[in-house]
């Protein structure tokens, strides 16, 4: 497992600050977030499932959102690109950058809820931010339980 304060300080509130997407609510969203999908450890979902990062992000998703909303707000897709490795931006291949690239990821994630027209719960709101993560992330077909969130949350990141 990714130490979670590093992990914090290091890619997540760095990466969301570049953006220009930064509060403390999406960073507490965005560690939430990766720990219930992966424990901050795994970087491609387990039995053969399509989803990467440790935010697990199906490619689906992240083409869904260059093609349907960082193609309408250019601002964000520069911030966006200017975080892509130079082997993804040669190769014209974004998703590859999923697995190795943890701030790209991050931003990934972050415009997921970004896109979503409904303000985050307050940032000590955990089980606030897990019903937010349960209905715009991980929906209601994932297998993802809001309480599942809020006890890793307290074991790990409090």
């Amino acid at each position: 497992m990714i130490h979670v304060q590093q992990f914090r300080e290091l890619i997540i509130k760095p990466t969301l600050e570049h953006m220009g997407l930064y509060s403390r609510s999406a960073e507490n969203l965005l560690v939430g977030t990766a720990l219930v999908e992966s424990r901050l450890e795994y970087l491609k979902q387990l039995r053969g499932g399509p989803a990467l990062s440790v935010y697990q992000i199906e490619p689906t998703t992240h083409d869904d959102i260059w093609r349907s909303f960082l193609t309408f707000s250019p601002h964000l897709r520069d911030k966006t690109v200017e975080l892509l490795s130079h082997r993804a931006t040669m190769r014209e291949d974004k998703c590859s950058d999923l697995v190795g690239n943890l701030p790209y990821s991050t931003a990934i994630a972050r415009l997921v809820y970004y896109r979503i027209p409904r303000a985050l719960p307050e940032s000590t709101d955990i089980p606030g931010l897990a019903q937010y993560w349960k209905k715009h992330y991980n929906t209601y077909l994932g297998k993802g339980d809001p309480l599942s969130f809020v006890e890793i949350y307290e074991t790990y990141a409090r």
